[in-house]
């Protein structure tokens, strides 16, 4: 097929018409001056047999194909100035799925069109790519990650990896799990993505990463990107997913290059690779943050001060490790944990100055105390990147932080968020913003699943957890503060309640990954005879229990100590938001005197 305008199409058939007109004038004229005798029967006359008489006639057809060549090259010159294109039945289907054959080696590095445009390259975009190829089998979804590395799981960084007796461990990334398996922080081998510049190309769509790119520009009116080195890509469907950056102390940013020359914001596998690193060479560690990631590290750390002499100082301006989110009886209890574990821990610590003292660094406090060290790693929270919503014209939220979304996480029109850079709107517990695994699994998903048409609210309580070391651990849901009321109930533990045994039972040592939305379908309170359980008193060992969150008389929050898999139970209890007379029978929900 030829395809050209109604124009061209006009000039065609016009040459045609007039090549027929001088080819019926050749015909009469013929025998207007042959006689005849020497008049050929049509049939010959039409062949045109060379030398003889209907050549003429031959001829004349040969000088009207030529005239509606002339008209078609003329037409293609002056009127259009483009040349014509034979369009088969493979390019235009091709065309049709905006599939361009080009050769492999004339593609652009940078496919300059994607429908699924996913911005930063962390667990929620992952799992949003996941949940859109499930949706769609044929998608074609690009992820833009600033980080040099394939998605990968970010908890193992300050936990198993620690543990592991793998010398290599910093190469191959792979590390046993609490359970005795083995396995990689990548969430999929390469083999697994496309290559970037095939993704228009491949049959039946695909993932691909652009690994060391940043977006930063976006014009949502024209659905178009402006990376880093000037690239421009546009889009169908946007995912915001560019997670946070860990926050640094400002005693510590105002001090000089010295300084941020011994500083760890521990984040990504090159920071786990920096300071285990580190580890061997130095004599003195500190870790300013009594929080989750705090409070793993100097565990982690902790295990190499018995082995290989190394100093672990752990320093922050509460009362106890993770003061913030546990009652201060059990705040209390974790860190004399951690010290058993060869930490120096030292509360209601406030960093005054950092400087550089001969070799070591000079931290002094401002109740007067000082603490010489050799490397610092700061673990104080993470601060949203939100960097897009200028140019983008996003709201972000003055009081938690990050992009604020709707309830389908949606920020604009084709613009959806998730992961720690959205701030949502949770229909039990208000708007929020959650920075764990668990959430960036759900909320990804989710927006993958919008982002191809299912229009499906938030409704998930996602979970989080923090382990300080294989024998101690917790699970815990909904606002977790410990400035709300609290009412702990324990009991004594057994072998079977540690994180590692949960692993075993579960098969993986990501917790969360045997977590699902689910809730339990029913909640069912009623007095039993099976034992009260009690809350200990003050020095008594807190073996397993649960700990239970109240705001209005209302259960907002559950941390399950050295209990697991009961999670659906703790969801289904937030999710009614009822009062509860007794939550020493809502405790025996979780079984916890089964054994």
């Amino acid at each position: 097929t030829l395809r050209c305008g109604t124009g061209l199409f006009k000039q065609v058939s016009f040459f045609v018409f007039f090549s027929n007109k001088l080819y019926s004038l050749g015909n009469l004229l013929q025998r207007w001056n042959v006689p005849i005798k020497l008049q050929m029967s049509r049939q010959v006359a039409s062949s045109g047999v060379p030398g003889g008489k209907g050549s003429s006639s031959g001829f004349v057809l040969i000088v009207g194909l030529s005239t509606l060549g002339a008209g078609v090259y003329v037409s293609r010159k002056v009127v259009h100035g483009k040349k014509l294109q034979y369009i088969s039945p493979r390019m235009e289907k091709n065309k049709l799925s905006n599939v361009s054959p080009a050769a492999p080696g004339a593609r652009p590095e940078v496919p300059s069109h994607v429908p699924f445009l996913l911005i930063g390259g962390g667990t929620a975009a992952f799992a949003a790519a996941r949940s859109i190829r499930a949706r769609d089998p044929g998608a074609r979804v690009l992820i833009v990650s600033e980080d040099p590395a394939l998605p990968y799981m970010r908890p193992p960084l300050s936990k198993e990896l620690w543990f592991s007796d793998d010398p290599n461990v910093t190469e191959t990334l792979r590390f046993k799990q609490w359970n005795g398996k083995e396995r990689s922080i990548y969430f999929q081998p390469p083999s697994f993505y496309v290559p970037v510049r095939d993704l228009p190309f491949v049959e039946n769509g695909g993932v691909a990463v652009l690994c060391g790119k940043k977006v930063v520009h976006m014009d949502v009116r024209g659905n178009i990107v402006k990376l880093s080195d000037g690239t421009q890509i546009s889009y169908d469907k946007c995912l915001i997913a560019t997670g946070g950056s860990p926050r640094n102390l400002p005693a510590i940013e105002r001090a000089g290059k010295d300084v941020q020359q011994r500083l760890t914001l521990f984040r990504k596998i090159e920071d786990f690779r920096s300071l285990e690193k580190i580890s061997r060479e130095v004599k003195s560690i500190t870790i300013i943050g009594g929080g989750f990631l705090g409070s793993e590290l100097a565990c982690a750390l902790g295990r190499r001060a018995r082995t290989r002499g190394l100093e672990v100082i752990q320093l922050f301006p509460e009362n106890g490790n993770m003061g913030k989110v546990l009652p201060e009886y059990l705040s209390n209890w974790t860190t004399e944990k951690v010290r058993r574990e060869g930490v120096n821990v030292m509360p209601n610590a406030v960093v005054k100055s950092v400087s550089v003292s001969g070799n070591r660094l000079m931290i002094k406090l401002k109740d007067g105390r000082k603490v010489e060290t050799d490397h610092i790693v700061a673990a104080v929270g993470l601060e949203p990147n939100v960097e897009l919503a200028k140019s983008a014209g996003l709201e972000v939220d003055s009081d938690f932080g990050g992009f604020r979304v709707n309830a389908e996480l949606q920020a604009r029109s084709n613009i959806w968020v998730a992961g720690d850079a959205a701030c949502f709107y949770d229909i039990k517990l208000g708007r929020r913003r959650v920075e764990h695994h668990d959430h960036a699994v759900v909320s990804g998903r989710l927006a993958g699943e919008n982002m191809t048409g299912a229009a499906k609210p938030y409704w998930h309580q996602s979970m989080f957890w923090s382990d300080l070391g294989p024998n101690v651990g917790y699970e815990a849901i909904g606002l977790v503060d410990s400035s709300l009321p609290t009412v702990g109930v324990f009991a004594k533990a057994t072998a079977k309640d540690t994180p590692k045994s949960a692993t075993e039972q579960s098969g993986t040592g990501i917790r969360s990954e045997s977590e699902t939305e689910a809730e339990a379908s029913e909640v069912h309170i009623s007095p039993s005879f099976s034992p009260t359980p009690q809350v200990p008193k003050q020095g008594e060992d807190y073996g397993k229990g649960v700990i239970f969150y109240l705001r209005d008389k209302v259960v907002v929050g559950i941390v399950l100590w050295n209990i697991f898999n009961r999670m659906p139970i703790a969801r289904k209890i937030i999710k009614d938001g009822e009062e509860h007379d007794d939550l020493n029978e809502v405790a025996k929900l979780f079984n916890i005197h089964e054994d």
